[in-house]
């Protein structure tokens, strides 16, 4: 798989490590109450649109390699999501259309393309991905949705914070504002792998029903390599018509799964 396309899409798609600080203890009853509200809230601050479309800056840096991108986004919510990329705002790059049980891409200086399902990209990032995850991640919420049973809560300086009890090859935890109880942070860690990434979210957009973030940051860790990633969105707009263009040009070569 050539770097640029596979950077562009690990630039979209990601999974997360993070530190929340000290933790504060509460009882085990008022935890309980608390962990009900605060499920719920941040369940509703999730952004009400049907449409949006807009530009965002995409940038990677894994310490060797550097890149930074142009995108033109659009999507239809729980149904698609596509992009478009750009190199320095002028050179066609690639173009995506995610479906609810369908991933297209090509990238067009190496003439390479893929038309599947999701296991590629679950295989970039060892860990099962789907389209409700992928869309999650960008629009902020947490991209395994929290429960009372699975998940304990606990206070920090920085907010709440939502962690998985049970153990499991991936342990979740996700940090929610202590006054809007957006997602400001969420966390996987592949201990055993010596695995993790970590996703946090700057400043939202536009009207309060929106709720979109304007800046994503993510830094993957494994082992000695660390890459850090950087989603800023540059304009946004809601609730108008939209289109997927997508066809894949003849000629390409496909990306196969070994």
């Amino acid at each position: 798989m050539q770097n640029i396309l596979k950077i562009f899409i690990l630039a979209l798609i990601g999974s997360v490590l993070f530190s929340c600080g000290t933790k504060k203890n509460v009882t085990t009853r008022k935890a309980e109450e608390n962990k009900v509200n605060v499920i719920k809230k941040n369940k509703a601050s999730e952004p009400d649109f049907k449409t949006l479309q807009g530009r965002l800056r995409g940038s990677y840096d894994d310490g060797e390699e550097s890149q930074s991108i142009s995108v033109s986004i659009r999507m239809e919510k729980d149904k698609a999501i596509w992009l478009s990329a750009k190199l320095a705002g002028i050179i066609p790059l690639a173009k995506v259309l995610v479906e609810p049980n369908r991933v297209q891409f090509y990238e067009k200086i190496n003439g390479k393309y893929f038309d599947g399902d999701f296991s590629l990209l679950s295989s970039w990032l060892n860990t099962e991905l789907d389209f409700q995850k992928v869309q999650d991640l960008l629009i902020g919420q947490p991209i395994y949705e929290p429960t009372v049973k699975e998940y304990q809560l606990s206070s920090t300086q920085n907010g709440y914070q939502l962690a998985s009890i049970e153990k499991s090859p991936i342990a979740k935890s996700f940090l929610i504002d202590l006054l809007t109880y957006r997602t400001k942070a969420q966390q996987l860690i592949r201990a055993s792998e010596n695995q993790g990434v970590t996703i946090t979210y700057d400043d939202f957009f536009g009207k309060e029903e929106y709720f979109m973030p304007k800046g994503i940051t993510i830094i993957a860790n494994e082992k000695e390599s660390t890459t850090k990633i950087n989603i800023d969105y540059r304009s946004l707009e809601f609730n108008q018509p939209v289109s997927f263009p997508f066809e894949i040009p003849s000629g390409y070569e496909e990306i196969t799964i070994e």
